[in-house]
């Protein structure tokens, strides 16, 4: 069920088996899979050189399933974020071979083959941000890089930190998660000679305001060579950091 090339289309238009009409109408329907409640984007792998991903949450189960479904039967690897574990065991019954972390409620079905590359390393400052880290670093991992998780290495204990530097600095690009006061990502960023995405998490008590003062934090951070991505956004922060680390094995 794959989209026609448009090549070939035009071909068809030119040589007269096929009217202009209906040659516009098979372009204007490329990349478009309308199930009614969903209109996957067939070709955006074509355009980005990523295939389309289901964000779950939101979704019925129904739903997000028929997607994922239609997705298998065009032969599209399937990245799900921010699944429910009810729709995790029905994907599996449609699909054994689904794979399914429950701490990131990250899903994933079909994954690209080939070897994964460079060295994306996705740092915690606690096991409390792990949710998020490992939604990144199956993101990350998905896509073809290859990830390390280096956990519980905050600032509050920053001697374990300096413990871990020696391997976070092997890595292309540098994820770090952390919530509270999102301290983690500045102090890395003014330690190592790569790029450094700051997830901030949802992690802390009251004034964090549910990620907001990570969030604000790495936004105003002094260290240079810092981006920052949404609260929780695991998903966003593993995406960028594969572009970074894909460069680096052009």
């Amino acid at each position: 069920m794959a989209d026609e090339d448009i090549t070939e289309i035009l071909r068809a238009i030119r040589e007269g088996t096929l009217s202009v009409e209906e040659g516009s109408a098979r372009i204007a329907s490329r990349g478009r899979d309308d199930l009614g409640f969903a209109v996957i984007d067939t070709c955006r792998e074509e355009r980005t050189g990523y295939p389309e991903v289901v964000f779950c949450a939101g979704k019925r189960v129904e739903q997000a399933l028929a997607i994922i479904t239609r997705m298998r039967e065009r032969g599209l690897p399937v990245l799900g974020t921010k699944a429910g574990p009810e729709l995790a065991e029905a994907v599996r019954v449609r699909f054994p071979e689904a794979a399914y972390d429950e701490l990131s409620r990250t899903l994933t079905l079909g994954v690209p083959a080939g070897e994964r590359t460079g060295l994306v390393a996705v740092v915690a400052a606690g096991t409390s941000d792990l949710p998020a880290a490992k939604e990144a670093a199956l993101t990350a991992e998905f896509f073809g890089s290859r990830v390390e998780i280096i956990a519980d290495v905050g600032v509050a204990g920053i001697h374990r930190l300096f413990a871990r530097l020696s391997d976070i600095r092997k890595a292309r690009v540098i994820i770090a998660a952390a919530g509270m006061e999102g301290a983690l990502a500045g102090v890395i960023a003014g330690l190592v000679k790569v790029p450094v995405i700051a997830l901030p998490t949802s992690v802390g008590y009251g004034a964090s305001f549910g990620g907001l003062s990570a969030l604000l934090g790495m936004l105003t951070s002094c260290a240079p060579g810092i981006s920052v991505v949404n609260i929780d956004n695991g998903f966003g922060a593993g995406y960028q950091a594969n572009l970074i680390n894909r460069l680096g094995s052009s």
